[in-house]
């Protein structure tokens, strides 16, 4: 497996700052290429998320560049999965106790996706968003937010959810909650694009007009995969989209 992969992150069009932070690690070994990106959509006001969004991406690079390696010389995902599980729970609980010790409060997202050549994984918590567009347009993550619970429970429809107050609660995020049990996903990498994004990406756009712009066969090369999803973010922002914006394309042939 070949992977390309891109990312933009954008301010908005009303934040002081941008609380989101994005990853990209890529390397070649002797079992395939890896690659590793992650979307983190932090939240707290002024520089709080961005502190907790960057604490988790710094952490996440640096298991990359030191750890990742040995893992590979045995791989099992599920192993890898356990370690990531508990480095998400011990990043929750130094969050949360800085945030206690500052007197903030202080979170972020984590949606994560890590290819070991023809294996994935993807590793998720709140509502950043983990995307497969093949022949279709895929939801791989599941949002933990109210809104969500609600539509799950058949309390409420998904035109209700979209102009409901609660929208935007998340039932758990990393650094606000006393504990966190991220959703884990096992699964074959298949040829097609990936894509992972905060949640100011999609609130302004539709799920055709996104598959419109990122199907594989559009994407033909490095320059166009940047091209089309800058020309997304400038729609999203162009339609008043009042949060940050951040994508990771992943195309894997």
């Amino acid at each position: 497996m070949h992977f390309t992969a891109i990312a933009d992150t954008d301010i908005g069009t009303s934040k002081d700052t941008n609380q989101d932070s994005i990853l990209i690690k890529h390397a070649s070994t002797l079992t395939g290429e890896v690659l590793l990106a992650i979307v983190c959509d932090g939240m707290g006001g002024l520089a709080k998320g961005e502190l907790a969004s960057a604490t988790v991406i710094r952490s996440f690079s640096e298991w990359f560049d030191n750890e990742l390696a040995n893992e590979l010389n045995f791989l099992d995902m599920k192993v890898i999965a356990g370690k990531i599980e508990l480095m998400i729970k011990d990043l929750n609980l130094r969050i949360l106790e800085y945030g206690k010790s500052a007197g903030i409060n202080l979170g972020t997202t984590f949606s994560g996706i890590l290819f070991v050549d023809k294996q994935c994984l993807i590793v998720h918590v709140g509502d950043s968003r983990v995307y497969y567009i093949g022949s279709s347009l895929n939801q791989l993550t599941e949002d933990q937010t109210v809104v969500a619970r609600e539509i799950t429970l058949g309390r409420m429809t998904e035109e209700e959810a979209k102009i409901d107050k609660r929208k935007n609660i998340l039932l758990q995020c990393i650094g606000a909650s006393r504990v966190v049990n991220p959703q884990i996903i096992y699964g074959l990498t298949e040829k097609g694009i990936y894509m992972l994004c905060s949640d100011g990406f999609r609130h302004k756009i539709t799920e055709d007009e996104i598959f419109e712009s990122l199907k594989p066969l559009k994407l033909r090369n490095k320059n166009i995969m940047y091209e089309n999803v800058r020309k997304m973010i400038d729609l999203v922002k162009f339609r008043k989209e009042r949060d940050n914006i951040s994508v990771v394309l992943i195309k894997i042939e």
